[in-house]
């Protein structure tokens, strides 16, 4: 699968106009720039969260919104979280976000902000907060965008990394995960590529991954094929009956760890007319991976080594 990346010039140009020790990042194509380092964040999100304290950001972070609502948290999470306070269990309201006074609101389109919403870059510039749009979602204003590639977390996280001035941990993070990235494809190269449908949860009609949402790059990069690559979305709804007649030899189930998280999405499949007879159904084959695991985020990699393992078992 080829991929259109995102030229390195995007994250070290400076705009014009702008000082010349101005921060400037790419932002949904457009120009994100800050005069001083940004001291006091927001974060919406596991994914976006796991990023930020990746790099170590957890002093400069004065919130999180968007976690509790509707995730479980790790006890690692929690750790690393510490005293961090929560202003919005969901999407976050204006006056959640102005009450901790922020300079810089990390998060995405139906990431914690709607187009149109009360939540927007533009709704926040007025009270001095400036947003970076995480990238994979910059689809859903911009729809000239390349597919989804893992260039959507390692450029996510060298824009962070550039803005909070901590670009050194921000690079080796991504070099770390690159040489993680190549160490798994080195093993399944020469593998015949496993048809895979990602299922985000029972419902009448399936919501999935498409070609700009990081699973169908992840999938690829463990030796699969996504049979919804052709959706052109990133996160949206297909039917039944096409995911069955594609016949995914090998399936991905978010796992919200509710109840019996992925078992039960995976008995809801058995149960279910047409794709019970699917070969992944029928075989059984299938792995339930966390929000965080299939969102962009640094859980991202050793997920696609799961994934490759599962789907491949002769590499283990």
């Amino acid at each position: 699968m080829m991929h259109k990346l995102w030229p390195v010039a995007l994250f070290t140009g400076l705009a014009s106009g702008a000082a010349a020790d101005a921060i400037t990042v790419d932002n949904c194509g457009e120009t994100l720039v800050f005069e001083t380092a940004p001291e006091r964040l927001v974060v919406h999100d596991m994914n976006m969260t796991d990023m930020a304290f990746a790099l170590g950001l957890q002093d400069q972070i004065v919130g999180l919104t968007g976690i509790t609502g509707w995730y479980k948290t790790s006890p690692d999470f929690d750790a690393q979280r510490g005293e961090i306070p929560e202003l919005a269990p969901k999407y976050p309201t204006i006056e959640n976000l102005v009450s901790v006074e922020p300079d810089l609101f990390f998060a995405g389109w139906y990431y914690g902000m709607k187009p149109g919403g009360d939540v927007t870059p533009d709704t926040l510039e007025p009270f001095g907060i400036k947003t970076m749009v995480l990238t994979e979602s910059c689809i859903h204003l911009d729809k000239d965008r390349p597919t989804a590639s893992m260039d959507l977390l390692f450029n996510d996280v060298l824009r962070l990394g550039q803005v909070m001035q901590v670009e050194d941990k921000a690079e080796a993070l991504v070099a770390g995960w690159k040489d993680q990235l190549t160490a798994i494809e080195a093993k399944t190269v020469d593998l015949a590529k496993t048809r895979v449908f990602l299922l985000d949860g029972p419902a009448d009609a399936p919501f999935t991954a498409g070609k700009f949402a990081i699973p169908d790059a992840m999938i690829a990069a463990a030796g699969g094929e996504s049979v919804t690559h052709d959706l052109d979305t990133s996160w949206g709804r297909t039917s039944w009956e096409a995911v069955a007649a594609a016949n995914p030899e090998f399936l991905v189930l978010l796992d919200y760890q509710t109840g019996n998280g992925a078992e039960d999405t995976f008995q809801f499949l058995k149960d279910h007319p047409v794709m019970s007879q699917t070969d992944a159904v029928k075989n059984e084959r299938w792995i339930g991976l966390r929000y965080e695991e299939l969102t962009p985020g640094p859980a991202n990699i050793e997920a696609i080594e799961k994934m490759a393992k599962a789907m491949h078992p002769e590499i283990n």
